[in-house]
């Protein structure tokens, strides 16, 4: 493992399966805020145009700090971000535009000039109850081919999108977390 600061440490994951149909999970070590933040971004990239997180930890576990990451990932303002405990959902837009040179190493890069939309529905269910959460039309939200959706309490939803990626958030001495990074198989 790395012990380079500013860097979640990459932990081994067992191999098998954990649950059916998931992956065993991953482990991140995270020393403070900014780490988990980086691999928030780092997850960004597995997650657009379209993926699905569900976060789950006790409070202040570092679901929020997490999403900041992600949007950090997908070129938005990570200082937009903030827990929606009292909304339920909030989303946060950007439009990208792309400079007039294309990277040669990149393929998946949109063609110069065009401008690309990037957005994240960032939903906090720890006021509900799973019965409640079925009015709140979480399934269109889901359905949206074009955000990233991050969802945190989600055990509190009556049903699990899929694929969707799992994060668990475990607190440890200060900052320290412990985060399990369980992929869904598809």
């Amino acid at each position: 493992m790395s012990e380079k600061k500013g860097k979640p440490e990459k932990g081994k994951s067992e191999k098998g399966k954990s649950e059916k149909g998931k992956s065993a999970p991953a482990v991140v070590h995270s020393r403070s805020p900014a780490d988990t933040r980086a691999f928030g971004r780092e997850l960004a990239a597995r997650l657009a145009p379209a993926g699905v997180v569900l976060l789950e930890g006790d409070l202040g576990a570092g679901k929020t700090v997490l999403v900041q990451g992600i949007a950090e990932g997908l070129s938005l303002d990570p200082q937009q971000v903030s827990s929606p405990t009292f909304t339920l959902v909030q989303e946060y837009e950007a439009v990208q535009e792309y400079a007039a040179e294309v990277s040669p190493e990149s393929t998946s890069e949109p063609p110069p000039g065009e401008r690309r939309r990037q957005r994240l529905v960032h939903m906090d269910l720890y006021r509900l109850e799973p019965e409640e959460t079925e009015v709140l039309g979480l399934d269109e939200i889901f359905a949206d081919p074009d955000s990233v959706k991050a969802v945190e309490w989600a055990s509190r939803l009556p049903w699990r999108p899929e694929p969707a990626v799992t994060v668990v958030l475990h607190r440890g001495q200060g900052d320290e977390r412990r985060i399990e990074v369980i992929e869904a198989e598809s």
